[in-house]
């Protein structure tokens, strides 16, 4: 039975609702939600389904290219615009992957960020792999999220701590 509220009747009364906790909330993480926190809700399930599909990503996208190898070699373009696109791949993947693989441990500037968005795109493959080798070891960015949040959580503690009592009603040294 409930009452009006659809609050759910316990056999004294209505449930009381418990009170949102204090402080700093764990920011939320792409395909994990808040699991990383605690490790819980399925957490290792999504990391193996992660890197799974970010690996299947990956060999698609690689699958993709050779496509567009081939209408290259077909087109007969010449061997240096050939030679020319496949390090433009891997340059660009290379670089996608150490931008990524950073960005797991620190914030990117976002002035940067801005700027490479050609060269990350063009090098999506590297971006894949990085964010597939970091899910093995954690959800991606979880290092950086953990740190920020107990930093967080003890700038939170200290500043609850200190201010303990009424003030009002502090005994006056004569």
């Amino acid at each position: 039975m409930s009452d009006e509220n659809g609050t759910p009747a316990g056999p004294a009364g209505p449930t009381p609702v418990p009170a949102p906790p204090t402080g700093p909330r764990p920011e939320p993480l792409r395909f994990f939600g808040t699991t990383w926190l605690h490790h819980d809700r399925g957490y290792t399930a999504r990391r193996v389904a992660v890197s799974a599909g970010s690996l299947a990503a990956a060999a698609a996208s690689c699958l993709v290219l050779r496509v567009a190898y081939d209408g290259l070699r077909i087109a007969d373009v010449g061997s240096f615009v050939t030679l020319l696109m496949v390090v433009m791949f891997a340059v660009c993947g290379a670089l996608a992957f150490r931008h990524t693989w950073d960005g797991f441990t620190r914030r990117p500037d976002p002035e940067r960020q801005a700027s490479l968005r050609g060269l990350l795109t063009i090098g999506f493959v590297g971006s894949l792999l990085a964010y597939f080798f970091r899910s093995l070891t954690e959800a991606p960015g979880e290092g950086l999220h953990r740190e920020e949040y107990e930093a967080a959580r003890a700038r939170h503690e200290k500043r609850t701590t200190r201010r303990s009592g009424n003030p009002s009603k502090k005994r006056h040294r004569s």
